[in-house]
């Protein structure tokens, strides 16, 4: 008895799909894609900075740098709490050259910057202290997340505007739509990768450089979407 029960809903999950798929190939309807994009600015860029203790008759220590260089940041307006983080939590330091039984030690930051001149301003002051080794971690657009949503509402929008056009000509309508299909791609912050960068301001004297003006690389972003209209008389 069990298994005729099963043998009948099975039949009836059957039929209705099947009527269903029928029904949606019966409904007349077109189908468009539309893709639209934007450029951003990146406004969250981490600088990845190194700072070794100097092998010099005059050894400059980790802790005499690192105390060095958050004065200078504070300086600068920088949160050192909100923009400063050490980047090896477990080790604290890193030892990297053994010479003549003497252990040199390094330590590694990640400082966030919003715009392309305070991230110039901070290497020029990291370059003022002798402070290197320095490379651009990765960059991120802070509101990425409604630019998105914005961009798939222009799509659509402009997926129905080609179906009007489309269908005008023919004296039909354009309805509801039936099926959505986002084939966007979901954007990633860029690691390890500098983005192209201009010095633009320099002193007329080349002893006194002014801090950099840096002009990052836009990100592109853009997204698809097809849209499957009903269409009427």
């Amino acid at each position: 008895m069990k298994k005729i029960i099963f043998f009948i809903a099975t039949v009836l999950i059957s039929t209705s799909i099947f009527a269903q798929s029928k029904n949606f190939l019966d409904t007349p309807y077109l189908e468009t894609m539309a893709k639209v994009d934007t450029l951003v600015t990146p406004d969250k860029i981490y600088l990845n900075i190194i700072i070794q203790e100097k092998d010099t008759k005059g050894r400059v220590s980790v802790e005499e740098q690192e105390n060095q260089m958050a004065e200078r940041f504070k300086a600068m307006g920088i949160n050192l709490d909100e923009q400063l983080t050490i980047k090896d939590m477990g080790s604290n330091f890193k030892k990297y050259f053994l010479r003549q039984k003497e252990v040199l030690k390094s330590k590694q930051y990640s400082l966030l910057v919003y715009s392309g001149k305070e991230l110039g301003d901070a290497m020029m002051a990291l370059e003022q202290l002798d402070i290197a080794n320095t490379r651009i971690e990765k960059t991120e657009y802070s509101k990425m997340d409604e630019l998105e949503l914005s961009l798939k509402s222009r799509a659509v929008k402009k997926a129905k505007q080609k179906a009007d056009a489309l269908t005008k000509p023919l004296g039909q309508q354009v309805g509801m739509a039936i099926h959505i299909a986002d084939n966007s791609q979901p954007y990633y912050p860029r690691y390890n990768t500098a983005p192209m960068m201009e010095m633009k301001a320099v002193s007329a004297d080349m002893g006194q450089a002014q801090p950099l003006d840096i002009d990052f690389e836009k990100i592109k972003v853009e997204t698809t979407v097809n849209v499957k209209f009903v269409l009427s008389n």
